[in-house]
């Protein structure tokens, strides 16, 4: 339901002790989908969490205006069932907002599950900042988003292997053998990076096995679903629905990815020291590349080729 007129309180001509209790009044005389705007002199920001805690997630929260003298935000009533969508969701239907993820360092890959209030409170992070972003993503220059999901499954799975897949199997063998030498010569002065040398080997025999599995089993299942249309594909008897796959590949995706989060936290965001070597900045320019094109391929398998799979298999037990 739509609001006719614009429905404003300027809490400014109240008083302080009724600013608030007001404003929870307007709130809940709001119909699902209507919206209230409030002009203040400051942010309101502690409305959001006291809303929050006391009224639930049933509310948008929108910045119209930040300062420096007025203040006006837009918060809008949900319609029942309307739900907070998740970081991959977000990630999947615009990935320009997967750039703001990831400066914040929310993982919308392997902990793409999580809303962005959820991931936001596990990270203590200002999820008013956050979703104002999100909200104004569409505000930066950008070359036109490639439409993943509006990909043939078959072909999606396709460019996965021909693209990250590829690229993987390249960079492993490099990464390995600058992780390992790097921390021969930096080991005794830096010893994170015996550590860090460490979990590089533990990715490369996660992924290495992780990639034959998707390439030889899961992806080629994929497929099948596609072209067989309202069956099953006969691969389907050896381990009954695409979900248990999935389920597997999903965990060793989260592997890596606190791997990865665990080396990006033991070298600073890959922040030289003053007697680094060319092979230490080789090592982190290389690492940081890798990190970067990983969370965009396993993006892709866990939001979008992924459920689809789900969805199509669903259609054909149905």
């Amino acid at each position: 339901m739509e609001t006719l007129e614009e429905n404003i309180l300027n809490v400014t001509l109240l008083e302080p002790r009724q600013k608030h209790p007001t404003i929870f009044v307007r709130f809940d005389e709001l119909e699902e989908g209507e919206s209230l705007t409030i002009h203040n002199d400051h942010d309101p920001k502690p409305l959001y969490y006291q809303l929050l805690g006391e009224r639930g997630n049933i509310f948008t929260w929108e910045y119209l205006e930040q300062g420096p003298e007025t203040w006006k935000v837009r918060i809008t009533k949900r319609v029942t069932g309307e739900n907070d969508e998740t970081l991959g969701q977000i990630a999947a239907k615009d990935l320009r907002k997967a750039k703001i993820f990831k400066k914040y360092g929310l993982d919308f890959c392997c902990g793409g599950k999580q809303t962005v209030k959820e991931a936001c409170a596990a990270k203590g992070l200002d999820v008013t900042r956050v979703e104002q972003e999100l909200q104004n993503a569409d505000q930066y220059p950008t070359a036109r988003p490639i439409p993943y999901g509006d990909w043939s499954l078959d072909f999606l799975a396709d460019y996965i292997v021909n693209t990250h897949h590829s690229y993987v199997k390249q960079t492993l063998p490099d990464l390995c053998t600058y992780a390992a030498k790097v921390a021969r010569a930096h080991g005794g002065h830096h010893p994170e990076l015996l550590r860090i040398n460490q979990l590089v080997q533990e990715i490369n025999a996660e992924l290495t096995a992780h990639l034959v599995k998707e390439e030889k089993i899961l992806f080629p299942y994929i497929k099948e679903l596609v072209s067989t249309g309202n069956k099953l594909p006969a691969m389907a008897e050896s381990f009954g629905t695409v979900q248990a796959p999935i389920n597997l590949m999903e965990a060793e995706h989260e592997l890596v990815g606190k791997n990865l989060a665990e080396i990006r936290t033991l070298s600073n965001d890959y922040t030289l020291p003053e007697d680094a070597c060319a092979s230490y900045s080789l090592l982190y320019r290389i690492m940081a590349e890798f990190e970067d094109d990983l969370f965009l391929h396993i993006h892709l398998e866990n939001n979008i080729l992924f459920p689809k799979a789900q969805e199509i298999e669903k259609q054909s037990l149905n």
